[in-house]
């Protein structure tokens, strides 16, 4: 009888760890410039995660914010990788390509995900529907996240210069 007792709880431990380790998708990916890291920054990454086995974080490079966003980067790619790389919710980091920002199906092809996870601001635009349709095809995921309410780079950056 003592060892059914034990052979039950320890089939029921084993049960929660599974089930605390099932997550609604295996590959996750998401992307960002990720300058001037803040709590919003750190958000993204373990909402993700929280939702996927493994998850790969891009940033945005240089060209990208210069050429794109028409501003400068305070922390330059390599360190931004750096910083995101630290992460223990993030298990890879890359750089990604301007066409593969522009065009989510070549990040896909590159980087292999069964999720995008991207900011719900993103929601019924043309580009994202346009994503959703290619995706749908594929077999690929969009999960929309809010975003942090009343922190972002920008509004750190006003701060800062205007506290000179």
């Amino acid at each position: 009888f003592l060892i059914y007792i034990s052979i039950i709880a320890n089939t029921k431990k084993n049960c929660q760890k599974s089930m605390i380790k099932m997550k609604k998708y295996k590959v996750g990916f998401t992307m960002g410039v990720f300058d001037l890291f803040h709590v919003g920054h750190l958000n993204l990454p373990e909402r993700c995660k929280e939702l996927c086995d493994y998850l790969i974080v891009a940033v945005c490079g240089d060209d990208y914010v210069t050429q794109v966003k028409k501003k400068t980067p305070v922390f330059t790619e390599e360190e931004r990788i750096r910083i995101i790389g630290a992460l223990k919710c993030v298990d890879e980091v890359s750089t990604i390509t301007l066409d593969e920002i522009d065009d989510k199906m070549k990040a896909w092809e590159r980087f292999h995900f069964d999720v995008l996870f991207s900011g719900d601001d993103w929601k019924g635009s043309e580009r994202y529907n346009r994503t959703e349709e290619q995706f749908s095809k594929v077999g690929v995921s969009i999960e929309y996240l809010p975003y942090t309410k009343g922190v972002s780079t920008t509004e750190i950056k006003k701060k800062i210069n205007s506290d000179r």
